[in-house]
């Protein structure tokens, strides 16, 4: 099985916030799409590489791609960013700004 980006704490939260963005539902495909397309955001190998542990490939890509065309990538990744915790910053990067 290849390395997974989310615990199962995250996938909740984020099951929540693609659930109100229409047809989402908790099935375990769901989270391995997402889990493949992270992967292969990560890594960016091509989508025919994809390990078959995402399931299909051409299934996970269909998927990514109705999920950008009707905004729920959009909307996941705006409420995350909303979540963003950017206290730590100016002691990383206090010196530039």
């Amino acid at each position: 099985m290849p390395r997974t980006m989310l615990t199962d704490k995250r996938w909740e939260k984020l099951l929540q916030i693609m659930k109100n963005t229409g047809r989402v539902y908790n099935k375990s495909e769901h989270r391995m799409t997402f889990e493949g397309s992270l992967f292969r955001m990560r890594t960016g190998i091509p989508w025919r590489d994809l390990p078959e542990e995402f399931g299909e490939w051409s299934t996970v890509y269909r998927r990514f791609n109705l999920w950008s065309k009707k905004g729920i990538l959009v909307d996941i990744f705006k409420h995350l960013s909303q979540l963003a915790d950017f206290e730590w910053i100016p002691m990383i990067f206090g010196q530039f700004i």
